[in-house]
């Protein structure tokens, strides 16, 4: 892949880099190509949004536009900008991703906001709710920003966060202790629930004791793979995408866990796929 931009010798303005590099990844069909350009050279320099557009007169040396145009080729090449930087916002809290995890959607703090309304709690409430002892679950937990985003928020909160993948884990438990809950979380590596359920992780969530169990799961059909974005494709990890091949499998098992995990006023808040929730209401309506 060839960069249209001028070699990389010599000073360069820095708005004349940040033009080049929106122009290229324009070219190359990357969505949101500016957005892309300006996190990719706040990670470069090490500066925030407002200190770029504050000097656009700062001169980038060679060595600074190669890092620089290295990020925007494999940025152009389908590699996600949260990979190349590290990073990604959720509920305003700043996460680590990796190839490991799932990355964090603006669309998921949703499930946080009900969640929370669920539990009488409104974000940024100063109700005396707010610091009950909730025991909550969070379902493939991935980089953890559900635990840590509800664990933020309820600061007496005892929270279980399960996931198939170690390495995932691994990325989720260096997030809660970046954001100080790391002793109010348990990380478990297992299927769904299954740990919970089976009783040899018991330490406060013991059978239907569970006030919220949050899950965002995969459902995403497998026979949907070839319709996704390829920096999803071939980026992310398929085990947090795939449900099986409609999307849909996965919920019944986790709807089963959670009638025997929930209190019974307790709350099961699920992200859905697009298509599931027709389906997901039939499994609620079922008889236990």
């Amino acid at each position: 892949m060839t960069l249209h931009i001028s070699p990389i010798t010599g000073h360069q303005l820095l708005r004349t880099s940040l033009s080049d590099a929106i122009a290229h990844l324009d070219r190359e069909h990357v969505p949101s190509a500016a957005l892309a350009a300006e996190l990719l050279l706040m990670h470069t320099l090490g500066r925030d949004r407002t200190w770029i557009y504050a000097h656009p007169e700062h001169e980038l040396d060679p060595a600074a536009r190669e890092r620089y145009f290295s990020l925007i080729a494999r940025r152009a090449s389908g590699v996600p900008t949260q990979h190349l930087t590290g990073h990604q916002e959720f509920w305003g809290l700043d996460f680590e991703v990796t190839p490991d995890v799932l990355i964090p959607r603006p669309e998921t703090e949703h499930l946080i906001e009900v969640a929370l309304e669920r539990l009488g709690v409104a974000a940024n409430d100063s109700s005396p709710r707010r610091h009950e002892i909730f025991r909550i679950a969070d379902v493939g937990t991935g980089s953890g920003c559900i635990a840590i985003a509800l664990a933020n928020e309820l600061p007496a909160a005892q929270i279980v966060a399960t996931d198939t993948s170690a390495s995932a884990l691994e990325v989720a438990r260096r997030n809660a202790a970046r954001h100080g809950v790391d002793t109010r979380i348990d990380f478990v590596e297992c299927n769904l629930a299954d740990d919970l359920v089976q009783g040899s992780f018991t330490t406060g969530h013991e059978s239907r004791s569970l006030h919220l169990i949050a899950s965002n799961p995969p459902y995403i059909g497998l026979r949907e793979a070839a319709t996704l974005p390829r920096e999803v494709r071939e980026h992310e990890p398929a085990a947090a995408l795939f449900g099986g091949e409609t999307g849909t499998e996965i919920y019944a098992p986790l709807i089963t866990q959670a009638a025997k995990l929930l209190k019974p006023s307790g709350i099961l808040v699920l992200e859905l796929g697009h298509d599931s929730a027709e389906h997901v209401s039939r499994l609620l309506a079922a008889p236990e």
